[in-house]
């Protein structure tokens, strides 16, 4: 961990890899021969505006103009084309000028220009390419009328019926033929849908008739029968066999077998299943119409039980004799039923620095039933190279979490449920978690969660968390020393915080919209919203017992203060699609929590407080996922400035603060009530290979903060209001890369303060007042240095993740 201690040594170290890429390639015909030319531009003319930017996409592929990133990675990695990095330069070749003119020409064609005709020239400056395509695209043709012949009549109806749901190619229309391929393969999938199982697709055909002078086309559609037939046959399901092989894909020994009914026999080779496990995820059954779509449930439902490694679609056999039944056998191999997978992330910033190690065990088949058990553990340090008042090692604080899950793949309930298979694996989770918190010199909180939670699929794009029970219990500590500490300075609002012992039982219900699209690139919104209440049944049963108050005027149950709140939180986000992998994100994160009831008001000596969330259930901004330029719990609440409120080191000009108190409550005292976070991110794709990874980048923007719901005695400027809105958020914006390797995402940010709300008035636009320190220390940051008892102002955070950060 020392290399992250020296100031700006991991910034320069950056800026350096960014120069060697930029050394590296200063001409795009660096390494060709001297009778070589690179294609540099590629230029269309007389292409329609709607067609203007699909018709370059038809030149090949290796006359493509370079993205300049990618060609710098080769001449900086590839050695030549030894290794498999970035990508070539592309060299001129006039025969594959020629077969992309021709493929441009009959890209039109296929668009309704039937008579277009295309050239191409070239025009070479300094071993630079110039490719130009002139189009001579003539009329439009449009369609004058459809007609169809089909021999089968069921077939025919078929046809008719569903037509104007599923058909592109309409009287009046542009002739296209990509319009005609789409309609093959949608009426080819209906057909498959209604038993047509010995049904192709080159049983349909197309035919177009252009002979007229108006530039207009008639189109005939053809269904043929299958040779020496009259008709297309009409397939039912009849049996079904299940086999399931060992680990390794044998099926080979001795095997559990069983005619579970008339339908279903099952053989099982690895010993592992429950019939019912596979059974109930079976969605086409004996006498039904042979379906292709149910086929694809069925294999789609059984692949996410998640304790399946290859889940093949069925294969058929016909019956022998007449009567056109199908019978279906389902193969499936499944995944070791024991795993183990370490995780581990560090986070840096000059004095700061720290990791996480987490651990999952999991066992994918408790109790035969493809239930699944995961035992976790985390466990996270920070340090801080200026030491702490209790640890001169300089940790910061620890935190350890112990649980476990185990999640059922159906609804478990002592109502009689339809299982709403159709769109996902619904689950079932009892989970147990026990969290310890250490901070040397201040607390240590233990808190165990104990919850029920259901989750299933409305529609493709719908889903719901329900969670009915959720058990919270968590107990502070206060090292005495801070405890006096925090006495003396008539803080209790922070003593009350971390240090008291509390409880309370909750629900929590969360609903996603169109989850299933974040990993495409289209065009769509995404909604998250969730909704936590908890303490209303305990607040009735104290009310009902006449429970005693606790020494704040806080009912208690079972000789335990209970809390009662309610958290809103909702994420939102539009997904804009520029054409590739190239988007941009819009994001939207409030959120808010609101203590009542027994968590309304605290009575502390002669004074009042208005009472706050329990310390777990508040809002922190900063970290990889929101504010990327402020470690996690160093922003906010609003304009708060620690050293305003703690006072400088060694000085007296508020006595009633300390910073021995100061130091101690490092990294728990800026939180919130209310939270609002915005960022704005667009995504686009540098290299298709990268040491084996897809690399992406990203360049963003992020705003908001954390606010407390009321004033507080001695914070000014910390509460939630309109007028405080603007003074109190934090803005940040910086770049990233991002390395796909298929299973996960490595992410590293690099993020940039750049207005920063704990100073006041235009002194907040830090990074306009002060670049000239971005990586040096000068005035200012001496100055912060100082007032702030050692800690140092840093500009710049980088953020090594896993997986997207939304």
């Amino acid at each position: 961990m020392k290399a992250y201690t020296k100031p700006g040594g991991y910034h320069l170290a950056i800026i350096s890899i960014l120069l060697l890429i930029l050394v590296s390639g200063c001409s795009i015909t660096r390494g060709i021969k001297k009778d070589q030319s690179i294609v540099h531009k590629i230029t269309m003319k007389g292409v329609d505006k709607e067609f203007a930017l699909a018709a370059p996409t038809y030149v090949d592929k290796e006359q493509q103009p370079n993205n300049w990133i990618n060609l710098q990675l080769y001449y900086l990695f590839s050695n030549h084309g030894k290794k498999d990095i970035g990508e070539p330069p592309a060299v001129l070749d006039s025969d594959l000028v020629e077969f992309s003119r021709n493929q441009i020409e009959r890209f039109l064609q296929s668009k309704g220009y039937l008579k277009v005709k295309v050239a191409d020239s070239i025009s070479i400056k300094k071993q630079k390419a110039e490719l130009i395509f002139t189009a001579t695209e003539g009329p439009l043709f449009h369609i004058r009328k459809i007609q169809d012949s089909i021999a089968d009549p069921k077939v025919r109806a078929l046809y008719r019926v569903n037509r104007k749901r599923f058909s592109h190619v309409q009287p009046g229309g542009r002739f296209d033929t990509d319009s005609l391929a789409y309609d093959r393969d949608a009426f080819y999938q209906i057909m498959k849908e209604n038993g047509y199982y010995d049904f192709y697709r080159q049983y349909i055909n197309y035919t177009y008739d252009s002979t007229f002078r108006s530039s207009v086309v008639d189109i005939v559609m053809y269904v043929v029968n299958p040779v020496g037939k009259s008709s297309h046959p009409v397939y039912r399901l009849n049996n079904t066999l299940i086999t399931i092989a060992t680990t390794d894909g044998q099926t080979s020994g001795k095997a559990d077998t069983l005619q579970v009914d008339s339908e279903f026999r099952y053989v099982d080779y690895s010993h592992k299943f429950a019939p019912r496990t596979v059974i109930d995820y079976i969605f086409q059954h004996k006498g039904q119409l042979y379906d292709a779509d149910r086929q694809t449930l069925t294999t789609s439902r059984l692949s996410e039980l998640n304790v399946f490694r290859n889940v093949p679609n069925p294969t058929y056999t016909k019956l022998p004799d007449s009567t056109n039944r199908l019978n279906t056998k389902i193969d499936i191999v499944p995944l070791k039923q024991f795993s183990d997978r370490v995780d581990a992330e560090f986070l840096f910033n000059s004095g700061q620095y720290g990791y996480n190690l987490a651990n999952t065990f999991t066992d994918r088949d408790v109790f035969k039933n493809a239930a699944i058990l995961q035992l976790k553990v985390n466990w996270s340090v920070l340090y801080d190279k200026g030491g702490s008042i209790s640890n001169s090692q300089g940790i910061e604080n620890n935190d350890l979490t112990i649980g476990g899950n185990l999640i059922y793949p159906r609804i478990i309930s002592p109502f009689d449920l339809a299982m709403p298979g159709k769109y996902g694996v619904p689950h079932t989770t009892f989970s147990s978690n026990y969290q310890l918190f250490y901070e040397a010199g201040l607390v240590q909180r233990t808190s165990l969660t104990n919850a029920i939670t259901y989750d299933f699929a409305e529609l493709a794009n719908k889903t719901h968390t329900i969670t009915p029970i959720d058990i919270e219990f968590s107990r502070g500590v206060i090292d005495p020393i801070a405890q006096n500490i925090l006495a003396e300075k008539d803080l209790y609002a922070y003593s009350y915080l971390i240090g008291r012992t509390i409880f309370t039982a909750g629900s929590q219900y969360t609903y996603q919209f169109n989850a299933n699209k974040l990993n495409t690139f289209t065009n769509f919104l995404y909604l998250r919203g969730s909704i936590d209440v908890g303490g209303n049944t305990l607040d009735l049963l104290a009310h009902l017992f006449n429970s005693p108050r606790d020494s704040t005027g806080e009912r208690q149950l079972l000789g335990y203060t209970f809390a009662q709140y309610a958290k809103v939180e909702t994420d939102f986000r539009v997904y804009h699609n520029f054409g590739g992998e190239r988007e941009l994100v819009f994001r939207i994160n409030p959120g808010v929590g609101v203590p009542y009831g027994n968590s309304s008001q605290l009575k502390f000596k002669d004074s009042t407080y208005v009472g706050g969330l329990i310390f777990e259930k508040n809002f922190y901004a900063g970290g990889a996922n929101d504010m990327r330029a402020w470690l996690p719990r160093t922003l906010g609440p609003g304009e708060f400035n620690r050293a305003t409120f703690y006072g400088p080191p060694g000085t007296t000009l508020k006595p009633s603060r300390g910073d021995s108190l100061r130091t101690r409550l490092k990294y728990l005292d800026q939180f919130g009530e209310i939270k609002i976070i915005s960022n704005l991110e667009y995504r686009y794709k540098l290299a298709d290979d990268f040491f084996g990874s897809v690399l992406r980048g990203a360049v963003f923007m992020d705003a908001g903060n954390v606010w407390r719901l009321h004033a507080q005695e001695g914070v000014p400027n910390v509460q939630f209001s309109l007028n405080d809105i603007l003074p109190g958020t934090a803005i940040d914006f910086g770049t990233g890369l991002r390395f796909d390797v298929g299973f996960f995402v490595f992410r590293l940010d690099a993020a940039f303060k750049f207005k920063d709300p704990q100073f006041t008035g235009s002194n907040q636009w830090v990074l306009i007042d002060h670049f000239d320190e971005l990586f040096y220390n000068g005035p200012f940051k001496k100055t912060y240095e100082i007032d702030n008892s050692g800690d140092t102002y840093n500009f710049m955070q980088l953020n090594f993740g896993v997986g997207m950060p939304f």
